[in-house]
């Protein structure tokens, strides 16, 4: 088996520690016991030029730190989970988070979504693309004014292998189905391309057993990642896999079959690793400067409205769970990745 933590960012992101370069995430990840990291925010110049400086090929599409296998831990910490390739270094995959903010039916969007791609080739393909629609350089997690489905529809074209994730789809302003800017179906937002939609990314605010309450979403495999901003909550969400760390195209078809993988596979999600929800920023309804913090239930018997302020509260992800989901609490799918 192997630990994957597949969203994070770099340095070059907005309120990142300076510390998030790729020699401290692979040091934390040797610390956490995690054996596939994400890259993060292939988008941005700069943390491309990185990458491509400081990591090496290793199995087919992920690399590891160019000359990592000579640095050792001082406090004689080991991965817990041995002997996954030769040298025990963490792998990388080529990752990115983009901020997709845009009108559609009326309504202003906004989405964020993870890209995976495949080689340096298909990022730089990739980047072309969007440097055409944005600015890249401004942000490691860049905001363009874009469609997501648009954004799904240039990675497909670049690579057939591409994969393209909702982020933490229940936060209320920058998600798939968040209660402020997003969709009441993955078809609203993706339309024909729906179809290339396998995995979607839970979040902090939930769990996989809230997500069970809905079936529009049984068929999907549901991720778990840290979305670090400092090398220290390196996997305080993560996933975990069978098998042996095999490539890039293993991964992603694990997470494109998620629970109807059959045991022949080389690669099977098979378990998350989850935060409380409940201690996730918008787990509850309520206003952060006001300092109302809401069940659903509270709410409701105040009609939505904050007694501080007189405005409308943020409905959070519980809330928005519970008006979307069609079976009730406790209700899940016959077939499930556990957590």
């Amino acid at each position: 088996m192997f630990i994957a933590d597949l969203h994070l960012h770099s340095k070059y992101s907005r309120a990142t520690s300076r510390d998030m370069d790729l020699e401290n995430l692979n040091k934390w990840a040797k610390i956490k016991g995690i054996n596939l990291l994400g890259s993060g925010d292939f988008t941005h110049p700069l943390w491309l030029r990185e990458l491509k400086t400081k990591l090496e090929p290793a199995e087919n599409g992920f690399f590891k730190l160019r000359g990592a296998g000579k640095i050792k831990l001082n406090n004689g910490w080991h991965l817990p989970m041995a002997n996954r390739h030769e040298d025990n270094e963490p792998r990388f995959v080529l990752t990115s988070e983009v901020s997709c903010i845009y009108s559609k039916k009326n309504r202003t969007r906004k989405i964020h979504l993870i890209i995976f791609l495949p080689s340096f080739e298909a990022v730089e393909k990739f980047n072309a693309h969007l440097g055409w629609i944005g600015n890249l350089k401004a942000d490691g997690r860049p905001i363009l004014g874009i469609d997501a489905k648009e954004i799904l529809k240039i990675a497909l074209g670049i690579s057939q292998d591409a994969l393209v994730v909702p982020a933490h789809i229940w936060t209320p302003h920058f998600s798939l189905f968040g209660s402020e800017s997003g969709f009441d179906s993955v078809e609203e937002c993706f339309e024909e391309l729906s179809r290339y939609i396998f995995a979607m990314e839970t979040g902090l605010s939930s769990d996989p057993a809230m997500n069970w309450r809905w079936s529009a979403l049984d068929s999907i495999s549901l991720v778990s990642n840290s979305d670090a901003h400092s090398p220290v909550k390196l996997g305080r969400e993560a996933n975990i896999f069978e098998g042996k760390i095999e490539g890039y195209k293993y991964l992603i078809e694990a997470l494109r079959l998620g629970v109807r993988a059959p045991s022949s596979v080389k690669n099977r999600l098979v378990k998350t690793i989850e935060f409380f929800p409940e201690e996730g920023k918008y787990h509850f309804d309520g206003h952060r400067n006001c300092q109302i913090v809401w069940s659903p239930e509270e709410t409701k018997k105040n009609k939505g409205i904050c007694p501080v302020c007189q405005k409308k509260v943020t409905i959070g992800v519980m809330n928005r769970v519970a008006a979307l989901a069609d079976r009730p609490l406790g209700g899940e799918p016959k077939r499930k990745i556990l957590f």
